[in-house]
């Protein structure tokens, strides 16, 4: 299989974006997604092109962001047709644990990051689409409500969790087409947060926004509170929408071997995906785990620069106090030298003041850094777990999507087998056929034969009878 971009000399920092993009969604661009009925079809984009004319290089950044919209608005019109079938067959109010509505809010998410701009932040950066969300209260007065709402959750603590709160409770009140309609009438508005080539500027996103209004026929009540919306793995799980062989009873011979071949195909890739997403993740965690331990060292500097700090004011205390000691008990001299040793004292007991001034604000600098140096560790290690999570639960799908490719590829095997016996069964019917075709022959001769037979007997026979009379 090729690789997901195709590796140049000089990559430029817009390449670099593209490339990111595409291995945080997953979305192949070797590869076109697009619906055979109601079941996920691949094509090798070798084989087709976005424009007739001309036609573009696979090494295009917007024909790869191109790709990659058209393979989300397919995803979404999967997951939504199936959302609302199945909803419409259960007959009953949704809730959070469904899993074509959790499929559904994961391929919501991955469309509004696509094409997001990155935002620096203390810890690197950062990627959320709570910000374009933000902006539809100001576009839709009934808005107002469910962000108030979000913002009031006690539970969230990222924007990604405000976010995913945000889509359920807009989803809840039957106006997520609304809303999505609302913000993607305002381009000028989405610039700062996105690309000009993402899948929101663009005319894919309006079709999507027309396909949520389909959604208005089904009824969903979620809880927030019990929900843990920040550290949620937000992968599509492809296997609900890979096309089963035993579904199709009426397809058979090449057009099953076709489909069983494309999907395997597909499973490869998606496997050889996954690892590389494993892989960046571990990377993380690597680099994440460096910056823990640079960050412990530091604060251990931090601490022993404290614990010298205050040495030195409690010794800056004890000679301050020897000297108001020392002046007290010395003997009286003339009035001269007793004003001049006070002055000194007044003097060297100001300095040892604003010394010890100095070394206070030092120490409260320290102890501010100090607790902020913690709260960065509480952070980092936080979001080292929520990666290993993430890690766990990408190689659980790794390991499922390997069980899927042996079972393909034993249908292929069974498949082949069966092809080869028809085809070892047709030799053998040719051959009867052809013997048949001989035989027939044969006796078509014969029977030419017997004919002149007979015909040289009733000649014969005529002849005699003339004669015995």
């Amino acid at each position: 299989m090729s690789a997901l971009t195709p590796p140049t000399d000089a990559p430029t920092p817009t390449t670099d974006k593209i490339t990111q993009a595409a291995m945080e969604t997953i979305y192949l661009c070797k590869f076109r997604v697009s619906m055979d009925g109601e079941w996920l079809c691949l094509r090798e984009l070798d084989d087709i092109s976005l424009t007739p004319d001309p036609e573009p290089t696979h090494e295009d950044p917007n024909y790869l962001m191109a790709n990659e919209r058209m393979n989300l608005m397919n995803m979404a019109k999967l997951s939504i047709k199936g959302l609302i079938e199945s909803a419409l067959n259960l007959g009953r109010t949704l809730d959070s644990d469904y899993a074509p509505l959790q499929q559904f809010f994961v391929v919501m998410e991955h469309c509004l990051k696509h094409g997001l701009r990155a935002k620096k932040t203390f810890l690197g950066q950062n990627k959320s689409f709570w910000g374009p969300l933000e902006l539809v209260e100001k576009l839709v007065p009934e808005a107002a409500e469910i962000t108030a709402s979000v913002k009031d959750l006690p539970g969230l603590k990222t924007p990604v969790g405000r976010g995913r709160a945000w889509l359920r409770l807009a989803l809840m009140q039957k106006k997520l087409s609304e809303y999505m309609k609302a913000l993607i009438n305002k381009k000028e508005l989405l610039s700062e947060f996105y690309e000009p080539n993402a899948l929101m500027m663009e005319e894919e996103g309006a079709i999507i926004a027309g396909l949520l209004v389909g959604l208005n026929v089904i009824d969903a009540n979620f809880c927030m509170k019990g929900e843990d919306l920040d550290s949620q793995v937000g992968v599509i799980d492809f296997s609900m929408y890979l096309k089963d062989g035993n579904s199709s009873k009426g397809s058979e011979g090449d057009g099953q071997i076709t489909a069983i071949l494309d999907q395997k195909n597909y499973v490869e890739e998606l496997n050889r995906h996954l690892n590389a997403t494993v892989n960046n993740l571990q990377a993380k965690v690597d680099a994440l785990e460096k910056s823990n331990t640079k960050l412990t060292e530091e604060l251990a500097v931090a601490n022993n620069r404290i614990i010298t700090l205050q040495e030195e004011m409690e010794r800056v205390k004890e000679e301050s106090s020897y000297i108001l000691e020392s002046n007290r008990k010395g003997p009286k001299q003339d009035r001269t030298g007793e004003g001049q040793a006070l002055s000194e004292a007044r003097k060297h007991l100001k300095e040892e003041t604003q010394l010890r001034l100095d070394v206070e604000k030092e120490l409260e600098l320290q102890i501010s850094m100090r607790q902020e140096m913690e709260l960065a560790m509480k952070m980092l290690e936080k979001d080292v777990c929520e990666k290993q999570e993430a890690l766990v639960s990408l190689r659980q799908q790794l390991d499922d999507l390997r069980a899927l490719k042996h079972e393909l590829a034993f249908k292929l095997q069974s498949s082949d087998l069966g092809v080869k016996q028809k085809s070892e069964l047709n030799i053998r019917l040719e051959e009867k056929t052809n013997q048949m075709a001989a035989t027939i022959k044969q006796l078509e001769q014969s029977e030419k034969d017997l004919v002149k037979q007979a015909k040289t007997l009733n000649s014969a026979a005529n002849k005699l009878i003339p004669k015995h009379h």
